[in-house]
């Protein structure tokens, strides 16, 4: 059962993955300077830009640390109010576990909600209203595509909001997506920022 706000109007949600150790990395990765911030600034402020009343930020690894320095970023961004924090206790088990932590704090009353990747900086705001509009034309879920790669965030529609809440191992949402054919909207772009992630400190330099 969903738990988390609830009201009459339906709405739109986002979580931000935000709970992985980060070994490729070497630890500390989405605490890592970048572009005048951390890391994981960069998502949050993708997900601010959405239309997502109610966004939900699943920590893990160096839990503390990342929603110390996420609630500050929120409070500069004037954000603090639609920003909860979950804690994925066996986040360790993989993005699976994450996401069905965050799935699980969903309000009841989502339309659907966007799935943001802590480690995805450059997602460009241009792209979610795209996304809405294809859910809200009938589509299970909506993703961007840029040169033929499917990138993120994906928007899931109320309907797979169950398959996520049982997510498992390191596959994340892929089960949930996997057999909607035609009903999985690809929004092409030629933003790369929807394929552009960070798994070493090498990255922070592209």
């Amino acid at each position: 059962m969903a738990t988390g706000v609830e009201n009459n109007e339906a709405t739109w949600s986002a979580v931000v993955l935000a709970a992985g150790a980060g070994r490729r990395f070497g630890g500390g990765k989405l605490l890592a300077p970048f572009e005048g911030g951390a890391l994981i600034d960069g998502a949050l402020r993708a997900a601010f830009a959405s239309p997502a009343s109610h966004i939900i930020l699943v920590t893990g690894s160096e839990a503390d640390e990342v929603a110390a320095v996420a609630r500050a970023f929120a409070n500069r961004q004037g954000q603090g109010a639609r920003l909860q924090m979950v804690h994925a206790a066996d986040h360790a088990e993989g993005m699976g576990a994450s996401l069905r932590c965050g799935a699980a704090a969903l309000p009841v009353n989502a339309a659907g909600a966007f799935v943001f990747l802590g480690d995805m900086p450059r997602i460009p705001a241009a792209i979610l209203l795209s996304l809405v509009e294809a859910v809200e034309a009938g589509a299970a879920a909506a993703a961007p595509v840029c040169g033929g790669r499917r990138g993120h965030p994906v928007l899931f529609g109320r309907e797979l909001f169950d398959p996520l809440r049982q997510a498992s191992g390191d596959e994340g949402a892929r089960a949930a997506l996997a057999g909607l054919s035609h009903r999985l909207a690809l929004i092409e772009t030629d933003d790369e920022g929807v394929l552009f992630d960070v798994d070493r400190p090498t990255d922070l330099s592209d």
